[in-house]
């Protein structure tokens, strides 16, 4: 699974607002396909796994 980190300055942290934690897929175009809530209340794992599994049939219709 691809990892992107932040650099010490937090500059991507900010922008995001990601704390202190939050989900985002990003697709194949680099959109912004999901946007999870801010942690820990917003944290949901679930709501991420859903997405995915939309943008996959998504894709797979798209062929």
């Amino acid at each position: 699974m691809p990892l992107l980190l932040d650099d010490l300055d937090d500059h991507v942290g900010h922008l995001y607002s990601g704390m202190p934690d939050r989900l985002y897929l990003i697709d194949r175009s680099g959109r912004v396909a999901y946007k999870g809530g801010r942690g820990p209340f917003g944290f949901k794992p679930a709501e991420l796994e859903q997405s995915i599994a939309m943008m996959l049939l998504e894709m797979s219709g798209a062929k």
